[in-house]
């Protein structure tokens, strides 16, 4: 797939890179990144991680962990990039303990620049599979690295993933990081993903930076209460369980505004 470039080959003045199409506004979403699964009813957009297939005649988004290594594919970045891997001053891996998670070391061009060949090829996959838009995850992860990264350098990093995407006809989703909505929508991605906007009342920030173009992801049923009750009739709001298991799992949990 390809998409058509403005004659400066940077984003139109909203943002979103002209051709490439973000996912409709205030559509039923469905979260799969754990497991896929046929969606609910009435279900017009899903993100599914990158090894999965994408759903026929849906808007799919197409989740990349851009910042972080998978739990699964910790030793093969062990084994072949370990100078990628962030480390602290005793040289030791920075770990997102929340999710056991190893950092990405983005505090370099030349880091950034070996760590987007390997993410763009990730997106073209997605792209070749058939997928409407990318979601790269933990453009926060800065907050979890005990000062060894910047805000900064994330969007830095994020500019050379977003280029690639939108070479690839792909739209892009900024993920979380609420605290640099506004820049994110410069450096040029399409639309918002945000987990748990309404519990930590951070859905404003996006809206002020992507209007409409937000897709709210609540983990408890007061938090898509508040989604659904102060923003259910603008953006795509869902409740899904944490570890976003299937059907038939004890935790599933799927509900929508």
């Amino acid at each position: 797939m390809s998409g058509t470039r403005s004659a400066s080959g940077s984003p139109t003045a909203t943002g979103t890179q002209k051709g490439v199409q973000p996912p409709p506004p205030h559509a039923r979403f469905d979260y799969q990144i754990g497991q896929p699964y046929p969606p609910p009813a009435g279900v017009r957009v899903v993100t599914r991680d990158r090894s999965a297939a994408p759903v026929p005649a849906l808007y799919n988004v197409c989740y990349v962990n851009a910042y972080q290594t998978q739990p699964e594919e910790t030793d093969w970045w062990l084994g072949h990039h370990p100078d990628l891997l962030l480390t602290d001053v005793d040289g030791r891996n920075v770990r997102d303990p929340n999710w056991n998670e190893l950092l990405l070391d983005i505090s370099t061009p030349g880091k950034r620049a070996a760590l987007a060949d390997i993410v763009n090829r990730w997106i073209d996959g997605c792209a070749h599979s058939g997928f409407n838009a990318v979601e790269p995850d933990n453009l926060d992860s800065w907050t979890r690295s005990a000062g060894l990264l910047t805000a900064a350098e994330a969007l830095t990093f994020a500019k050379l993933i977003i280029a690639h995407a939108h070479t690839d006809g792909l739209a892009i989703a900024q993920k979380n990081g609420a605290e640099i909505a506004d820049q994110g929508r410069s450096a040029g991605f399409d639309f918002a993903v945000a987990e748990q906007c309404a519990d930590y009342a951070e859905c404003q920030s996006y809206t002020a930076a992507y209007g409409n173009e937000v897709i709210v992801i609540e983990y408890s049923t007061s938090g898509l209460a508040t989604a659904c009750a102060e923003w259910g009739k603008m953006l795509s709001v869902v409740r899904r369980d944490l570890n976003v298991t299937a059907p038939g799992s004890a935790d599933y949990a799927y509900q929508a505004c």
